[in-house]
């Protein structure tokens, strides 16, 4: 894989772990259609891929009923779930380090724009992007494909060969490949090998320190 000038990160799994708010605030959603389930790490399942489609997946919802469930599940997550989160170890560093050697730095995150906003500027993140670009609340734009996209129309970008998407889910690999554009997937967050290969990543990178050596080439 030939040197990136742009990078284009996930925010879930990627630079952040969300576990406990998102697996809380899916319990809270859940809740109030009388399922009760205790065990958060049995919901670990929603981080990253888009949260109509995990409810309908997962718990069987009809398309009305995961949308209604996206608006209880964000009455917990905006009030407290969005920063029951923390930043991966080296994270801040390694931005540090690409911003330094002259990289620009973007955000493409299925996670609505305004949280993902407020999440990296609890965090000390957010002067480190260029553009911070995320899934619109009325979800049209929610898919991981329509975000990226999103993420080049607004930065003008068109030689996707300079770019680089960057995450830990399927959903950023084939997201990257509908734009024609290389993928690193990382080991650090909710994915696994297995589901980054068959989604067709370039490279992996199973820590921060390797992520690094791949974007600094």
């Amino acid at each position: 894989m030939n040197a990136k000038s742009y990078i284009l990160f996930d925010l879930d799994g990627t630079l952040t772990d969300p576990m406990v708010g998102i697996t809380k605030s899916v319990q809270y959603a859940l809740k109030s259609y009388g399922i009760h389930e205790p065990d958060l790490k049995r919901l670990t399942p929603f981080i990253g891929p888009p949260l109509k489609d995990s409810f309908m997946k997962y718990y069987g919802f009809p398309e009305e009923q995961a949308k209604e469930a996206i608006g209880r599940y964000r009455e917990y997550f905006a009030v407290t779930g969005i920063f029951e989160n923390r930043v991966y170890e080296g994270i801040p560093e390694l931005l540090k380090n690409l911003k330094a050697a002259g990289k620009h730095l973007l955000v493409a995150t299925s996670k609505p724009e305004l949280f993902a906003i407020q999440i990296l500027e609890h965090f000390h993140l957010k002067e480190y992007f260029d553009f911070i670009g995320g899934a619109s609340m009325d979800e049209v734009r929610v898919r991981k494909g329509d975000v990226i996209t999103y993420v080049l129309d607004t930065m003008t970008l068109t030689d996707v060969s300079a770019a680089v998407m960057v995450g830990d889910r399927e959903h950023d690999i084939l997201g990257a490949g509908e734009n024609r554009m290389d993928s690193i997937g990382v080991l650090f967050g909710y994915g696994s090998r297995e589901e980054l290969e068959k989604a067709g990543a370039n490279e992996i990178a199973a820590s921060v320190p390797e992520l690094e050596k791949l974007l600094l080439v």
